[in-house]
């Protein structure tokens, strides 16, 4: 027969169980292996964060919220001045040269042997999903190609593959009446991109702002896989051009008169790009920060999406501009000089915070030299994979835990075809001889060879080459040995 007694101790055992069961469910839940949110956006300028106080007319809550929770770099740099390029750097962890890339309308990521992040955490049983833009060379468009997102590694997909897009519409038809209108009009000039999205390997029609559409994409997928492991790209066409794509309700808020698009019949292509280009927009930095304000907003809701589900705490977020801002569309790069398609500092020292409340340092700034090609490893370290051997980035773990705050850099190479650049420690040899690419897209470039101590002159304003002829050989020996071994890299 059961006494009372025996029946209480039973019961006070079950309770002491089930504690037990649960302390130990909720320290499996705790260690188990990260998500990894990392999000791309394009053309952001240097100064254009407001956690950065370099521009006074800038407010970035979410984002500076962001970079309170991690670590976030003032040296940090892409690979290219531009932004195909940039990301096929950022998703193999390599310079991008070493499958053929230095400029627009390169082969895209043909060469399987650079394996990408998607991949390598697929082969680990992550989700993984690709909303937003997809741009590594002329054949990201083509289903079978390997640039296509289904097919470097992964499950999902929702965006486009083209260098920029219409902010609002998203409809074939749309596209093809204004090509009908080109095609009459005898009309040469850049498409306005109007084509519908891609959805795996369906077309989809809408009419709906991007950076608002994405964010709503990446919320749909952290919500499906939540109880998943699972990993995101987020990339966002914002804040790239033609950032007068505003939703009607924001201009007539702001009192902006906007500018229209362009139209075939009516005008010639580069009359229209120039018009709408700095100094020639009255309106373009407004413009610019209208696009600034929604991205930040998207980037809000989504890490809110985290926190809701309680996936904040075990989620490495990364954020990355793809090059430096465009000034052309009224980007602030300050305090450095140039834009968007060169190889001043304004072209490749980017925004970048790296984010993971359950392990890395918090509202810390760092000026440790960086690289977009940092970010694979980074994720291999966090999530427990092998990191290939050959990769030119390097894991940024102990410098985030604090472990080791001197990990930089010694050494980064530029080179676009028509302009290098090599920095080493405070010294950056810069040299560029064909400006063609900058004056079509009205950015100022001196030709010659340059040689910058950026410590003492980040703004690239004294040229230090006949002081220093042993430095600036030293650093051409650099560029030219590293070319000579592109292809050459073990495995």
């Amino acid at each position: 027969m059961v006494t009372k007694k025996f029946f209480r101790y039973f019961q006070i055992f079950a309770f002491v169980s089930f504690l037990a069961f649960t302390a130990c469910s909720e320290q499996q839940e705790t260690t188990k292996e990260p998500n990894v949110l990392l999000i791309v956006v394009d053309d952001q300028g240097y100064a254009d964060i407001g956690s950065a106080k370099l521009a006074n007319d800038v407010s970035t809550p979410n984002i500076d919220k962001l970079a309170n929770s991690g670590v976030r770099f003032t040296q940090a740099y892409a690979s290219s001045p531009i932004c195909s390029p940039s990301r096929g750097g950022i998703i193999t962890g390599c310079y991008q040269q070493r499958w053929g890339t230095f400029w627009y309308g390169g082969p895209g990521l043909h060469d399987q042997q650079f394996r990408t992040i998607a991949e390598l955490l697929k082969d680990n049983n992550y989700t993984t999903g690709y909303i937003g833009k997809v741009h590594y060379g002329s054949k990201d468009h083509q289903p079978d190609h390997r640039s296509f997102p289904l097919n470097h590694g992964f499950d999902y997909f929702f965006g486009h593959t083209s260098a920029r897009k219409h902010y609002l519409n998203h409809d074939q038809s749309l596209e093809d009446d204004f090509q009908k209108v080109k095609k009459e009009n005898n009309k040469s000039g850049q498409s306005l991109r109007q084509q519908a999205l891609w959805e795996n390997f369906d077309k989809v029609d809408t009419i709906a702002f991007s950076t608002e559409l994405f964010a709503d994409k990446a919320m749909e997928f952290i919500k499906k896989h939540s109880k998943e492991k699972f990993f995101l790209q987020l990339s966002f066409n914002a804040v790239h051009n033609f950032t007068h794509q505003l939703p009607e309700s924001y201009l007539k808020e702001h009192n902006l008169n906007g500018y229209h698009d362009w139209d075939p019949a009516k005008e010639d292509y580069y009359e229209w790009y120039k018009a709408g280009r700095k100094p020639n927009n009255p309106e373009g930095r407004e413009h610019y920060l209208g696009q600034l304000y929604y991205l930040d907003k998207a980037i809000g809701d989504v890490l809110n999406s985290l926190k809701t589900l309680n996936l904040d705490e075990n989620t490495l977020v990364v954020f990355i501009s793809d090059n430096g801002g465009s000034t052309p569309i009224y980007a602030n790069n300050y305090p450095l000089r140039g834009s968007k398609y060169l190889l001043y500092e304004g072209g490749i020292r980017v925004p970048m915070i790296v984010s993971f409340p359950g392990e890395f340092k918090k509202a810390e700034i760092s000026d440790n030299i960086v690289s977009g090609m940092d970010i694979l490893p980074t994720i291999c370290s966090v999530t427990g994979i092998n990191t290939p051997e050959y990769i030119d980035g390097f894991d940024l773990s102990e410098l985030l835990t604090g472990e080791n705050e001197s990990l930089q850099h010694d050494t980064l190479i530029w080179d676009t075809g028509h302009e290098t650049a090599v920095r080493a420690g405070n010294w950056k040899l810069r040299t560029a001889k064909n400006d063609g690419h900058a004056q079509y897209e009205m950015v100022a470039l001196e030709m010659g060879e340059f040689l910058y101590d950026l410590e003492k002159d980040p703004g690239e304003q004294n040229n230090l080459i006949t002081e220093f002829p042993e430095i600036a050989q030293s650093l051409k020996d650099v560029h030219r040995t590293w070319k000579e071994n592109l292809t050459n890299k073990e495995e």
